[in-house]
């Protein structure tokens, strides 16, 4: 590895890192039993997408060998050979933590039970309910050499087990059954007995009425290990802007299922005859990454697991605050953005206020139309149910529907449909570029004056994962911003016209030369020996030019800080490289989703919320908004909240160069101190603040009408 290579962290290696934070979650004693099986779900349902997204990605990349090296830091082989090493250790790990979960939770009388471990009642009820509500779903396939096997679906769980034949008994034969999840639950609860909670996963319900299955077809079954085929998940979409992009989605969405097959899962337990007739027939070597796992795949159903037994073995999640600001029910909140701008923090704060903010627009006498751009939405959206309301009552309503937003392709193509059916105008996208902008545009007329409002955020308008997701919102009527976000939206329906931005700072056009400007701002100061610092905090950090921008102006003087949840390929805290630059990464409860950046700008601080991370994709290859923060409330708000997750020394790790996972520990003497928990704290004390303020204000009211 070169020098230069030396410098920065394989982007694949660091997420595998960030990946290995969210298995800790699952490890730490401290998190709820529940919530540490849920973990385990989420880190299996991560390594999916991986494999599916990126390790997809360096396989197309094998017949460049050393020409890939500028891209990956060394060449794709060697690369998916550390990936495979590094992923067996994580399953290794894994299975551990499942087996201590599993005795911890036995221990507190809530079994998960497999096929063998069934009293006499209890195999009476599962045969009855495999009868009743599995068998109906069961489609089971006997596999004939003389015939093509079967095709696989990605991410489908299967059952592949030894046939054997009543009337050719010496004939080898095999089956596949797909487990059926959805439309069937992953787990099904069994009754109570003495006080004791029983589960079953549904694979062993199926396995305990194998016989059942197959008793029509003369064979008896046995042997049933569970496999999982991974495929390329990446939609390729050619360049032919004359045919429709909703088209183009479509039959990709069609390929996907039938993608190049990048990873083999399977029991650890499956007998070598049976694996390799397996591998054989889905025409597969040791080279493609075979993974010996557990008994069971498809962990990601973990995330939905039952809350069963005692209430601490959950998270229990503090009730959603109103703003300060809009305490109020019957204030609108329309007048209150006109007031002064809104700054909401996700999930301490409710998502209600975005749904009820477009709720009134869409009543509103005084509202003619209403512009927004959608990327990831519930698929239950009250959002766009606000929408179509708003079309019913007589607005105009426009709606940038991103099609490309990975594995919500469907979702999106289905609300299409149902926007245009209710008369939404429905733009689908920018050609090239995905539209990742969080934005809206309200108009009206008050008092024969056109009046603007309008949202730049950092997350999806989707109340469901507005839940889990920490993520920012800005409501404002300032001029200059909601004449920038009307500009973006003119250029949603023209995307030829060039546009300029007063405030707003929007990715491909100069977002990376603005931060670029900002760094060297910080870098002339720290020369000047003025006060130079920044403060930034995103998903990913992987933009070489970025970076190196970073290591100039740690060279300079200036302080950074980084809070990076996910890949983080800059060095933290090397000699002569990247001294003044510390980072860690928080995984807890919720996902740190928000991207702020803040530079100091010899004291008048430059304070932004973005929808982009600094990768190259997003930088240059989609259309992102990053906000000035203007107000000088909110400046200090952010401030405090990010001067609490730095201060973090509970669920905080250190971004070292080597290791990505170590604790950053409390200091002797220091109180520990869990963000998330204090952020919580700090809006729950603004709040209460303001109805002391309010209430006061209603009593002294009250006192003035009475005299």
């Amino acid at each position: 590895m070169s020098k230069v290579q030396s410098q920065y962290i394989n982007r694949e290696i660091s997420w595998l890192s960030f990946n290995e934070r969210v298995l800790q979650e699952a490890s730490d004693p401290a998190t709820p039993l529940i919530e540490r099986l849920r973990f385990l779900g989420i880190f299996s349902n991560n390594r999916d997408e991986f494999f599916r997204i990126r390790v997809a990605t360096v396989m197309r990349m094998l017949p460049l060998r050393k020409k890939a090296v500028p891209l990956l830091g060394m060449e794709p082989a060697y690369l998916l050979d550390q990936i495979q090493h590094k992923v067996i250790d994580q399953q290794y790990r894994f299975d551990q933590l499942y087996g201590e979960i599993l005795n911890q939770l036995r221990a507190n009388n809530v079994f998960i039970l497999n096929e063998r471990q069934l009293n006499s009642n209890q195999k009476l009820w599962v045969r009855n309910y495999f009868l009743d509500e599995i068998l109906s779903a069961i489609f089971p396939i006997v596999i004939d050499d003389t015939k093509q096997f079967p095709y696989l679906r990605d991410r489908s769980s299967y059952l592949f087990l030894r046939l054997k034949s009543k009337k050719q008994e010496d004939i080898p034969r095999y089956g596949l059954i797909e487990i059926p999840v959805p439309p069937l639950p992953r787990f099904i609860v069994l009754p109570e007995e003495d006080g004791k909670k029983f589960l079953m996963l549904l694979d062993d319900v199926i396995r305990f009425c194998l016989k059942d299955v197959f008793l029509v077809f003369g064979y008896t079954p046995s042997d049933a290990y569970c496999i999982k085929l991974t495929r390329d998940a990446e939609i390729d979409i050619d360049g032919d802007y004359n045919e429709n992009i909703l088209d183009k989605i479509s039959r990709g969405l069609k390929k996907r299922q039938k993608g190049q097959p990048v990873r083999l899962v399977f029991d650890e337990n499956i007998p070598k005859d049976m694996l390799k007739y397996l591998m054989k027939r889905i025409k597969l070597s040791k080279k493609d990454s075979p993974i010996p796992g557990g008994r069971y795949h498809n962990f990601r159903d973990y995330i939905n697991f039952p809350k069963i037994g005692k209430n601490e073995w959950v998270y229990q999640h503090p009730h959603a605050l109103s703003h300060p600001q809009l305490l109020q029910p019957s204030k609108s909140i329309l007048s209150a953005i006109r007031e002064r701008d809104i700054l909401l923090s996700f999930p301490y704060q409710t998502f209600d206020h975005i749904i009820t903010v477009l709720r009134e627009a869409s009543i509103d006498p005084s509202v003619q139309s209403i512009k927004i751009a959608l990327y990831r939405i519930a698929a239950n959206s009250k959002i766009a149910n606000a929408l179509i309301n708003a079309v019913r009552n007589g607005k105009s309503v426009t709606v940038l529907m991103e099609l490309r937003a990975r594995f919500d392709e469907e979702n999106n193509i289905n609300w299409s449909s149902r926007f245009q059916e209710e008369g939404v105008r429905v733009i689908y996208g920018v050609p090239s570029m995905k539209v990742h902008a969080k934005v809206f545009l309200i108009s009206s007329v008050l008092k024969g004056k056109e009046v603007y409002y309008a949202h730049v955020g950092t997350g999806n308008f989707n109340e469901n994962t507005a839940k889990i997701y920490a993520d920012y919102s800005l409501l404002t009527c300032h001029s200059e911003i909601v004449s920038d976000v009307k500009r973006i939206f003119d250029y949603f329906e023209n995307n030829y016209s060039g546009t300029t931005f007063k405030q707003l700072v929007v990715a491909p056009f100069r977002m990376r030369n603005k931060f670029l400007n900002l760094i060297h701002k910080e870098i002339s100061n720290a020369r000047k020996k003025k006060p130079a610092w920044i403060i930034i905090k995103l998903n990913n950090l992987v933009d070489r030019e970025m970076i190196r921008a970073l290591y100039k102006a740690s060279n300079a003087g200036v302080k950074i800080q980084l809070i990076v949840r996910g890949i983080c390929s800059l060095c933290t805290e090397v000699n002569g490289l990247s001294e003044k630059i510390s980072g860690i990464s928080i995984i807890d409860k919720y996902l740190e989703h928000a991207r702020v950046f803040v530079f100091c700008h010899g004291g008048e601080e430059r304070i932004f919320i973005s929808s982009a991370d600094w990768m190259t994709r997003n930088l240059d290859h989609r259309i992102e908004v990053a906000c000035p923060v203007l107000d000088p409330k909110i400046k200090r708000e952010i401030l405090e909240m990010l001067n609490i997750q730095l201060s973090s020394n509970v669920k905080a790790r250190l971004l070292e160069k080597k290791v990505q996972i170590n604790y950053k520990l409390p200091k002797s003497g220091e109180k520990l101190r869990r963000a998330q928990e204090e952020l919580h704290n700090y809006f729950l004390k603004k709040t209460r603040s303001n109805k002391g303020r309010m209430n006061k204000s209603v009593e002294h009211r009250a006192k003035t009408i009475n005299k």
